[in-house]
């Protein structure tokens, strides 16, 4: 098994290039596995320009806005191949895409994803934001037994065990842009979106978010962080 993992920071890029980058490197794993080759792993960290994204069993209508409107705010849209409905990236949110192997640590999904949200439960606390899971519904929450407000929304694919997409966790994310749409799919209006600077009621140093979290992927999946590159801006 090859846990050695190599980590980029794309910076702030363009959805479909980032979309297209891990594609070309989840393709590439696939063909190493056909070959019968030792596998590599990844984590792409990156945030993008304002893009709506829909999961492949998402409902089109979650969107609140007509597709001709979304340039009077600065917007895009993708139907993508992911698992989960309708969701938001864009600036001031980390987005984290791993790119894994699944052989090379376990093959169990639901373990992965647990793994992936107690990254962002642990990484929350170490800026003292209590945060945890609700039953039934992925992603990582805050203020559950009160008001439950979602920081971190998640959705991937497999084939074969090797995984793509990822997680989003709202650290300095501009929220006004959840309003154009039913996150998540979840139109329970006991339920909202928050962010990390929204929490703390100060912008949270999205720099030191992205390596503690990274930090914390690695540790928990047992990694070994083969070389860390920074292409961003």
């Amino acid at each position: 098994m090859n846990r050695n993992v190599t980590v980029t920071d794309l910076g702030l890029v363009d959805y479909k290039e980032a979309w297209d980058y891990q594609t070309g490197l989840f393709n590439e794993i696939l063909k190493e596995k056909s070959e019968q080759k030792v596998t590599k792993n990844y984590l792409l960290i990156c945030e993008h320009p304002n893009v709506y994204t829909l999961g492949k069993s998402g409902n089109k209508d979650n969107l609140l806005l007509p597709l001709e409107q979304l340039t009077d705010i600065n917007a895009t849209y993708y139907p993508i191949n992911r698992g989960g409905d309708i969701t938001y990236h864009g600036p001031g949110q980390v987005v984290v895409y791993p790119i894994l192997d699944l052989d090379n640590f376990f093959t169990d999904i639901h373990k992965y994803m647990r793994l992936l949200e107690e990254s962002v439960i642990q990484t929350l606390t170490e800026f003292n934001i209590e945060a945890g899971r609700i039953q039934g519904l992925t992603g990582v929450w805050v203020d559950i037994s009160n008001s439950p407000r979602k920081i971190c929304a998640f959705g991937v694919k497999t084939s074969r065990w090797v995984t793509m997409h990822g997680l989003a966790l709202n650290v300095n994310t501009d929220l006004n842009y959840f309003g154009h749409i039913i996150a998540c799919g979840i139109a329970d209006k006991d339920k909202s979106v928050t962010s990390m600077e929204k929490e703390l009621g100060r912008a949270a140093d999205i720099e030191k978010v992205k390596t503690i979290l990274k930090d914390k992927i690695v540790s928990l999946f047992e990694m070994h962080e083969e070389r860390y590159r920074d292409t961003g801006s």
